[in-house]
């Protein structure tokens, strides 16, 4: 018995980018959702660790897999620790995006005096803030009455720390509003000089 050849129909080439342009963009929209995302640095608070212009990658990862729209955890990893640097949602605008040195986590007490800060009592030695202002203010900027850290909270504070708007003002920062732990610079930027910071790039943010 003679076969009849069956002839299976090509897809269009119009077709077959449409669909790698689709799926290029659920993946891209999966990894920033939820793996990496890219940021950049707006504000000197966080001087000498992050220049402004620098551009930054932050793990989304790191602290487990969040519900992207209200932040609760669908697989938990492990919180923030003290030291940590953090992108979150400004707690006073939502829809600005702050970035932050862990100082405090949950059940932590948190003091500063005299621009010193101080964590359960005992000062909080991070090496990589500075202090630029010789002045003391009395404002929580360098005199901050003990504060305990509550429960799904964290205390935030920039390394420029007379220069950065932070818990010192505001507040703590809900876990769920972290979008999480800032890991590595891929860009550097020097708007002024204009020019590329080149010794900046893939450095490790410590």
């Amino acid at each position: 018995m003679k076969k009849i050849p069956v002839k299976v129909a090509e897809k269009s080439l119009v077709r077959e980018y449409t669909e790698a342009i689709i799926i290029a963009l659920l993946l891209a929209i999966f990894i920033r959702t939820f793996v990496v995302q890219a940021f950049k640095i707006p504000s000197g608070s966080m001087i000498p660790t992050l220049l402004v212009g620098d551009h930054i990658l932050v793990n989304k990862f790191g602290y487990g897999v969040k519900n992207p729209l209200n932040g609760t955890s669908w697989i938990a990893v492990h919180d923030p620790r003290r030291h940590d640097v953090i992108v979150f949602k400004y707690p006073q605008n939502p829809s600005q995006d702050f970035i932050k040195r862990v100082v405090g986590v949950a059940g932590d007490r948190v003091e500063v005096v005299r621009k010193k800060v101080f964590v359960n009592g005992e000062p909080f030695i991070e090496p990589n803030a500075v202090n630029l202002d010789p002045e003391i203010l009395p404002s929580p900027r360098d005199e901050m009455a003990p504060l305990t850290v509550p429960p799904g909270s964290v205390f935030v504070m920039g390394d420029n720390r007379d220069n950065s708007h932070d818990s010192r003002f505001w507040g703590f920062v809900d876990l769920k509003a972290i979008r999480g732990k800032a890991f590595m610079l891929y860009w550097s930027w020097d708007s002024e000089n204009f020019t590329v910071r080149w010794n900046r790039i893939g450095n490790i943010i410590p």
